[in-house]
């Protein structure tokens, strides 16, 4: 990518996997380079659309258990698409993450197979985990971060693979850690959006995905609304209930 071209983010099925609205997360990257003089263009990827397989991004949200199913289908008859997931920066939240794994078990206990992009496997878990998180991120360069989690997933990354962050507060993965690290990936249960939320996360996608050292950006009430976050985070514990996302 040459610093005059666009950088293009696909958001993937908006239409099936946007319930909490995960499709913040593609605006907010490309508005944080259009501030640095960077052009960028969001592009919604619907359910009737195929798929750009040269984009810079890939930004994939959070749904139900009917969702995560079509949504599987739908990358595996891609398989252009699923190359490209491999090697380009992915952001993928809650059921995205999920959906491209190796497996996950819908509320009934039965298994679905994955797009096998991560290496991950997620069970259904009894209780229901909802309510605000703080995790220490594993890459030293992005401040702790803070999200909210709806999900019921308990997600057991393979071998060779690395969480994005050790949970402090609320559920993650629900083994002390939250999402998933790759070299050109990341996934994670928070919502948020995650990356209004963290925006020192979200330079470090547009950073990877661009290959650029991104100058810093002066946003207005910035660390103070991160600060509220976090003090609300804090004081908060994930809730249980029955409906599974």
């Amino acid at each position: 990518m040459t610093e005059e071209s666009v950088v293009r983010i696909a958001l993937l099925l908006p239409d099936v996997l946007g319930t909490y609205s995960d499709r913040g997360n593609a605006i907010v990257l490309a508005q944080r380079l259009r501030l640095r003089g960077i052009p960028a263009q969001v592009i919604p990827v619907s359910a009737e659309t195929a798929a750009p397989t040269s984009c810079d991004v890939y930004v994939i949200g959070g749904g139900e258990d009917a969702a995560q199913a079509f949504a599987v289908q739908w990358l595996v008859d891609q398989p252009a698409l699923l190359t490209a997931l491999q090697t380009t920066e992915v952001l993928a939240v809650c059921a995205g993450m999920q959906v491209l794994g190796d497996w996950m078990e819908d509320s009934g206990g039965r298994r679905v197979a994955g797009a096998s992009v991560l290496d991950l496997t997620t069970t259904s878990g009894r209780l229901r985990a909802v309510g605000e998180v703080v995790a220490d991120c594993t890459d030293g360069d992005v401040q702790t971060l803070t999200g909210f989690e709806n999900h019921s997933g308990h997600t057991c990354l393979g071998a060779d693979a690395t969480p994005l962050g050790r949970v402090l507060v609320g559920t993650g993965n629900g083994d002390g850690t939250d999402g998933v690290l790759t070299a050109s990936a990341v996934g994670t249960y928070l919502h948020g959006p995650v990356l209004a939320r963290n925006p020192t996360l979200a330079d470090f996608v547009l950073r990877r995905a661009t290959g650029q050292v991104l100058p810093e950006l002066q946003v207005p009430d910035e660390a103070a609304a991160r600060d509220l976050h976090l003090r609300q985070a804090r004081r908060r514990r994930p809730r249980s209930g029955s409906r599974r996302a």
